[in-house]
This record gives structure tokens, sequence and C-alpha cells, in this order.
């Protein structure tokens, strides 16, 4: 089964055509962080009609890295949810436009399922069942995979998720955006400097000690806001950023670590599974294989390239959708906020 996939649920358009045979055939990704980074922050207007300027030509770029035409595939897959409205209509309206032109079915696909699947494009793939730790966006979640399409929820956050401590630490930071990312290269520079100086900084980790799948960040972020303004008064020619920036990402993922082995606990699985964007950060990578030696459970990850919004997950997840039995739409619908737990 040959099955293309149109992501556009925020600020990447991913395009991408998957074959259940022979794996990923093509695959191209427009980021919007230049255009937004001007904003501090998503503009919805504007990712709309940048997806609708990207979606076409990208589309025809894959299928020439594929080597393929219209004809050869089976489906068209494309997220209905969650994510902006505006950005997700592109892509139904993509997807609808070229279901009807082409003749093919066309299968909506959750986001977060795409992202719970990634990992399965990987050369070392995870076996069902498995915890899932997913952390895109919005979401900090953690999940007990029975099998595919069985997602029962754990933990959430009760406020803010990680990636949101992340990009709102480091606009307290000055940092650009996205935030994420910059964090984590200025907590890098930290760790290489052997002149650092003890500035003193402790963060909490919030909840990491309770008996729950739960997580909480807020409180992480005023922390930092208070320790930002403390500093500044105290050191304001000083280079602590760096070091504040180190100890904002050990304390997010500290809690991410802990709370995923407390997760294969408590459902005695030996299976876990990370994706979403911060999926991304070295430091989560390093310390949960870490712990996964010492505990003695198997760690997945989703290639790099594949832990930002992408087409490739979509394709795959409604590949899968169509394997297990879904029907095709005619009802080129959007949800910007649909629990995953609804899936069937």
């Amino acid at each position: 089964m040959r099955v293309l996939g149109i992501e556009t649920s925020c600020d990447e358009t991913g395009i991408a055509l998957y074959d259940t045979d022979a794996g990923l055939l093509g695959s191209a990704l427009h980021s919007q962080v230049q255009m937004h980074s001007e904003y501090g922050g998503v503009v919805p207007e504007l990712a709309s009609r940048d997806h609708v300027n990207r979606v076409l030509p990208l589309t025809h770029q894959v299928f020439e890295q594929a080597g393929c035409l219209p004809e050869s595939i089976d489906a068209i897959a494309y997220t209905r949810g969650p994510g902006l409205v505006g950005a997700l209509m592109v892509g139904a309206a993509m997807a609808g436009g070229l279901g009807y032109t082409w003749r093919k079915p066309v299968v909506p696909v959750h986001h977060l399922e795409g992202h719970i699947l990634s990992p399965l494009l990987s050369a070392n793939k995870p076996a069902f069942p498995f915890v899932a730790l997913l952390c895109s966006g919005g979401h900090t979640q953690l999940l007990a995979v029975k099998s595919f399409g069985h997602y029962a929820l754990l933990g959430e956050t009760l406020d803010d998720a990680a990636g949101e401590a992340f990009d709102k630490s480091a606009k307290l930071l000055g940092l650009g955006y996205p935030g994420g990312p910059a964090l984590a290269r200025l907590a890098d520079a930290y760790r290489l400097d052997e002149h650092h100086k003890d500035w003193a900084i402790q963060l909490p980790r919030p909840m990491m000690h309770s008996r729950d799948a739960e997580f909480s960040f807020s409180g992480l972020k005023t922390a930092v806001a208070i320790t930002v303004q403390r500093l500044g008064k105290q050191y304001p020619e000083a280079p602590w950023r760096s070091a504040l920036a180190h100890e904002v990402q050990a304390a997010i993922t500290d809690v991410l670590i802990a709370k995923s082995v407390l997760a294969l606990k408590l459902t005695g699985l030996k299976r876990l599974v990370i994706s979403g964007g911060v999926s991304a950060n070295r430091r989560l990578r390093e310390g949960l294989q870490a712990q996964a030696q010492t505990t003695g459970f198997e760690v997945f990850f989703p290639e790099l390239s594949l832990c930002t919004d992408n087409g490739a997950m979509i394709a795959l997840a409604g590949a899968m959708r169509l394997q297990h039995g879904a029907k095709a739409t005619t009802d080129f619908s959007v949800a910007p906020r649909w629990p995953l737990e609804d899936l069937g």
C-alpha cells in the first residue's frame, strides 16, 4: 500500500510518500520558523497562508523524489487535528481536492497518533505494547499503548507542557524563537565551559516524586523568572545565562525521565517510546538511554528529522489506519481539539 501524507497542523508544511513494503519513498518539509521569529511565536493567519503557498509545490517535489506518479498511490492521509483550525483546513482541502481529482480514498489522521508511531519509521522499531512519552507542542502525556489505535492515558501536564516550559524559559532568558533549541544550545555551551562560576542556581523539579504520572511545569517557569530577576540585579554583566539554561534543561528532562520510569513500573511494560519535538533533546536521550541500561528496559526514539511535525508520520499512520479497516471519508472536516482517547 502506498500513501501520500499531508501535515499542516501548525507551522510546518510536511508532505511524504510512504509504502508499506518499501518504506519512506520521499519526504519534503518547509518550516515557517524564520517567518514567525519576527513575531516571537506562531501567527495563525500567516501560518495558514504559507501552507497554501507551500503544500502543492512540496507535493510535486515528493513525487519527483520518489520517481512515481499519482496513479501509483492507493490513498491520501491528512492531519485532521489537533492544531490551528486555519492551518488544518489547508491540508484537509488539499487532501480532498487531490482525492477527488485522482479518485483516491482519503483518510483523516490524528496528529498525536502520528507522533506516537513515528519511531516505527526508524530501523530500530518498537513492538507493541509500550509506554509512550509524547512531548509535542502543548502536549506532554504518558500513554500505555497496548496495540495500534489503543491508547490509555496514564498522565499528562496539569498546566504548561514541557515544550512550553522550554520556550517560555528561553523567552525569559532573551533567546530567540523557537526557544527550545536555542535554550538547549546555550545549556550545552555551559557544559563545555570549564571556567564557569557557580551561580548557586537550583530550580525545582515539579511533581518529580509524586506517585502518579502527572506533570506540572508552570511553577518551573515562575522560578526561572524569579532567578532571572535576581541574577540580573546581582550580576548585570556576568555570563550566568548559560548556567541557568543548563539548569532549566536539567530540571525539565529530570522530570520527564523520572515520570517515564514510573509509568513503566505502573504498567509493567518494558518498552518506552519517546516522540514529539522535545524528543530531539540530547540530554533527554542520553538520560533515558542511561536509565534504560540501569533499570532494564528498551527505549526508542524517532529519527531527529522526524521529531518535528512531518508528513512521513501522517502517511504511516494513514496506512496503518487503512490496514486496520478505517474507511475513506468524503467529509473533509478538521478537529482543532481532538482527544487522543477518542480514537477507536
